[in-house]
């Protein structure tokens, strides 16, 4: 169906970027000149720090470490497709996002057509993972899922080179830079590790996130069957951009992405959405969409577990990373070097979940991270930590 290959189109349109970044790293990388020193391997560096993170992430968290943690150095291909794997959505799902991410990873516009035919609702909702965690790809440095530390090769193996090109090769320059790549797979291993010992927490965000996919993927399938008229008088009323009649399914794939509940509640209840309790919506367009007031309220209790949950994972992992390695030479070097300035709705999540940690550890003590992991937060007690501390630790004991 050509309105489908639009489809198709415009997806790619959004990895544009990403995929001339790709472009642009491997044209750098390979025009370096033939003399230029080389960097010890990633494998050689990764495993000579691996040991000494893993420990030193228990030993600061008071938790055992993880023994079955191994490091694996997938491609970039392969490691798109394993960014799939990390979308966690019902079993009946899971084998459609897997050929999702390899289609669109392979940039196979015929097997991506073929999936919106098979299963339009589930491309509307699983089609923006896709999006978002391959337009990612190389800003991130590592991954973890099911015992494994997944290190970004084709990052970390060029950045080096790269970033010494540009620097201008001396040989101060050079140890800056080696210590600097240290220093990433210092901090990238260490966090992972981190994210290792988070099994509780990990499987509070997966089932969590489940939930909300799953709820998606109905709220997807109900405007899919709404009849044309409902379509355009609630797009109309909501003053979406119109759409001519001849692409029905954009017609209703806006409407999907404009009421998709992290984008619609989110605008309407704004930062409050995850400590409020109670949701409505316009009267009118629950005249067009009466299952719709009820889906955004099984939503609700869903995302906020799955918020707490992730974003003190990545408290958690911040808080660790800055004490363990605050005065580590190699770390405060790749800071100079290599680390970007983030300000993206990740970062601040990760903020908000370190500065939770932060007053738990000072207020608990030692023992705050295990008791994290054994009665972690709600939303409402990551806005006050005050009310966490007072729930878990009421006589005041500090260990």
């Amino acid at each position: 169906m050509p309105e489908y290959e639009e489809f198709v189109e415009a997806l790619f349109d959004q990895l544009h970027v990403e995929l001339n970044e790709e472009s642009e790293i491997n044209n750098i990388y390979e025009n370096i000149p033939s003399d230029a020193p080389t960097f010890e391997t990633l494998e050689s560096v990764s495993n000579s720090v691996f040991p000494s993170m893993r420990q030193k992430a228990a030993d600061f968290l008071q938790l055992s470490p993880n023994k079955n943690l191994r490091l694996e150095y997938p491609e970039l291909s392969e490691l798109k497709n394993i960014k799939g794997k990390k979308v966690f959505c019902h079993e009946d799902s899971g084998q459609y996002v897997t050929k999702l991410f390899g289609a669109v990873s392979a940039l196979d516009a015929r097997c991506i057509v073929k999936l919106i035919e098979e299963n339009p609702a589930r491309y509307l909702v699983y089609s923006t993972y896709a999006i978002q965690y391959i337009s990612k790809i190389t800003t991130t440095y590592g991954d973890y899922m099911d015992n494994v530390i997944f290190i970004n090769k084709f990052i970390l193996k060029r950045y080096p080179g790269i970033i010494l090109h540009k620097m201008g090769n001396t040989p101060s320059n050079f140890e800056r830079v080696r210590s600097g790549y240290i220093g990433a797979l210092k901090m990238t291993i260490l966090e992972e590790c981190i994210h290792s010992m988070q099994k509780s927490l990990y499987e509070q965000n997966r089932q969590a996130a489940i939930e909300v996919n799953m709820i998606n993927e109905e709220i997807a399938q109900t405007i899919l069957l709404m009849n044309s008229r409902d379509v355009k008088a609630l797009s109309t009323y909501l003053k979406l951009q119109s759409v001519p009649d001849e692409f029905p399914f954009a017609q209703k794939a806006n409407l999907f992405f404009f009421l998709n509940p992290d984008h619609f509640l989110h605008n309407q209840i704004g930062p409050d959405i995850m400590t409020c309790t109670h949701v409505n919506i316009d009267k009118k367009i629950s005249e067009h969409f009466p299952e719709l007031l009820s889906l955004y309220r099984e939503w609700l209790p869903f995302i906020k577990s799955h918020h707490a949950a992730f974003t003190v994972m990545e408290g958690m992992a911040a808080y660790a990373l800055k004490h363990i390695l605050e005065k580590d030479v190699n770390y405060l070097e790749y800071k100079n070097t290599f680390m970007p300035t983030s300000t993206t709705t990740y970062q601040v999540r990760k903020d908000m979940g370190m500065d939770f940690v932060e007053y738990v550890t000072k207020n608990m003590g030692n023992a705050s991270f295990a008791k994290i992991l054994e009665s972690p937060p709600t939303t409402n007690e990551l806005k006050d930590p005050a009310k966490y501390v007072q729930r878990v630790n009421p006589k005041g004991v500090a260990s």
